[in-house]
């Protein structure tokens, strides 16, 4: 921690431009959709990372991307109402692991017949 603030250091809230993020994107038709995520507390994000490693790290490796400046990814985002831009997450929840396929329903069941 420093102990001296000189005035060109930022707030902590001031918006500091990231310089060009890699942000995930879900393929369309011949077009891309910037994913939208949420916060832990709930409310939507943009994300974006500072280099390609860190997007595969948390995302995985098969994540497509986009090259985007932070000012154009907020341009994005604004009229959808997210002004919240996350840099460099690190904490995601595990991925949802295939169960197994449900069983059959009993052979004299209603349910059974319907699918028959």
């Amino acid at each position: 921690m420093c102990l001296f603030q000189y005035d060109d250091d930022p707030e902590p809230e001031e918006r500091i431009p990231a310089g060009p993020l890699y942000v995930p994107v879900r393929p369309g038709g011949a077009e891309v959709v910037v994913r939208m995520f949420r916060t832990p507390l709930g409310a939507r994000t943009v994300v974006g990372f500072t280099g390609p490693d860190r997007l595969a790290a948390t995302l995985g490796v098969d994540q497509p991307w986009i090259r985007l400046s932070e000012s154009a990814l907020r341009a994005m985002a604004e009229p959808l109402g997210v002004s919240v831009l996350t840099v460099d997450p690190t904490f995601t929840a595990p991925a949802v692991a295939a169960g197994p396929p449900p069983a059959a329903p009993p052979q004299g069941s209603p349910i059974a017949a319907r699918l028959a």
